[in-house]
């Protein structure tokens, strides 16, 4: 029985002493990963701002040719909404929505995932002037993770999990802008 009461505490001081460390650990995260494309600005700019055409390039559209895709409003402009829906546990269910646009400058997007977890973040992706023929993108995704599974967050690289997925994604919209 001592045994056994000493098992029983020795896991609830675990949890406990987890459930502490959780209120230190950071709960947002940024991710980054920026390239050069040699068209001008506004050209590249003028692409991006439509989210349709991120199912050319982004490397998540590409994961389920098969899935079911929706719009609403228009796109380019604030309010327009993208959809997705994959029987693909990777891709899942969600939506993304223009929510600011600064002409020739950036795009701000809030993307709602739904399935296979519920999840908000925002995004946005800017065009800078790198030379005269030649514009630097950054893309750049902003997450949070709610108490206590920001404890996840010490285990779980965001950078490495997510960046390298942004980074694919502007090697491709590079690839189609300068054909």
């Amino acid at each position: 029985m001592k045994i056994l009461k000493g098992i029983l505490f020795t896991v609830l001081g675990l949890v406990v002493l987890a459930l502490v460390v959780a209120i230190f650990v950071k709960k947002e995260y940024t991710v980054e990963r920026d390239i050069v494309i040699n068209k001008p600005r506004q050209q590249v700019y003028d692409y991006i701002k439509y989210l349709k055409n991120q199912n050319n390039f982004s490397k998540w559209a590409k994961m389920d040719p098969a899935m079911k895709t929706e719009f609403r409003g228009t796109d380019g402009t604030v309010g327009f909404v993208s959809a997705w829906d994959s029987n693909q546990k990777d891709v899942g269910k969600g939506e993304q929505e223009i929510k600011g646009l600064q002409d020739g400058k950036r795009l701000d997007t809030e993307i709602r995932f739904i399935k296979p977890f519920e999840s908000t973040c925002s995004a946005y992706m800017t065009t800078e002037d790198a030379s005269t023929n030649a514009t630097k993108v950054t893309w750049v995704f902003n997450g949070k993770m709610n108490y206590p599974m920001n404890l996840m967050s010490l285990c779980m690289n965001m950078d490495k999990m997510i960046g390298g997925d942004l980074q694919i994604g502007l090697n491709n919209l590079k690839g189609i802008l300068e054909q």
